[in-house]
């Protein structure tokens, strides 16, 4: 039986407490932002990639939008229908594994907030291959809106003094134990207490990325004009140019 991934553990039981992390807490204002980018144009069809319990597709879905949010996490998805149901509203959130993605040419959008999926696959490879599927679901003309870790980022700062920063009581503690600069990846172990009050210990790696390697990949998958950002929980913007001291980066991909 395969082995699961630090990323399929974590989720497992891990809905309740999701929604009270501090990295959740900015829907609202990133949710303004994809509404600009894509000019509050109702019609447009968008998938919401990694989408955990739903916030985003759940939030633009009450601005009228049509959402279609995917995971790996039954858990988180159940998590999402509930909320969805509690307000009313019809959103399709489906189990898919968002390397093996069975969409093509349906979207007009596509939103990947808060690392959703990308970048914690276990190789770079992996992690193309969701930007692949990603792109395979899109439509010729399209947009493509997500978020992934700065690797300007640990170049210039501890990790561990960033998420001691912004710890409360109750979340999730992250111990950085190697940044490796020739993968860009760092090695950490992630400690959570899930839904049923069980505390887990995983061994995670997370892989960083530059902006020049941001571009050129979605430049092979047929991008033609990529901004980015730094990403600024809550106040997404097209003013806020990505400098050493953004942890996550804000990418704007369009074909």
């Amino acid at each position: 039986m395969k082995k699961k991934q630090w990323y399929e553990t974590l989720f497992e039981n891990y809905a309740q407490k999701y929604d009270n992390e501090s990295f959740t807490q900015g829907t609202m204002g990133e949710c303004d932002f994809i509404e600009k980018e894509i000019h509050h144009n109702k019609k447009l069809k968008i998938i919401d990639v990694g989408c955990g319990t739903g916030r985003h597709s759940i939030e633009l879905s009450k601005r009228g939008y049509f959402v279609t949010g995917i995971d790996l996490s039954e858990s988180l998805l159940e998590k999402a229908r509930e909320k969805a149901q509690q307000n009313g509203l019809q959103v399709e959130f489906v189990r898919h594994d968002a390397r093996d993605l069975p969409y093509e040419d349906q979207f007009d959008v596509a939103i990947m907030m808060c690392e959703g999926g990308f970048p914690l696959m276990e190789t770079d490879e992996m992690n193309f291959e969701i930007l692949k599927n990603v792109s395979k679901s899109l439509k010729g003309h399209s947009k493509f809106i997500f978020t992934t870790l700065n690797g300007l980022f640990p170049l210039f700062h501890s990790i561990n003094d960033f998420h001691a920063e912004g710890h409360t009581e109750d979340n999730a503690t992250y111990d950085s134990k190697n940044f490796d600069l020739m993968t860009f990846r760092d090695y950490n172990i992630t400690k959570v207490v899930d839904d049923n009050g069980i505390e887990i210990e995983l061994e995670c790696n997370e892989r960083y990325y530059v902006p020049a390697e941001i571009t050129w990949l979605l430049k092979t998958l047929g991008f033609t004009k990529i901004d980015i950002f730094g990403a600024r929980l809550g106040a997404f913007s097209r003013e806020h140019a990505l400098t050493t001291e953004d942890y996550e980066m804000l990418v704007v991909a369009e074909r």
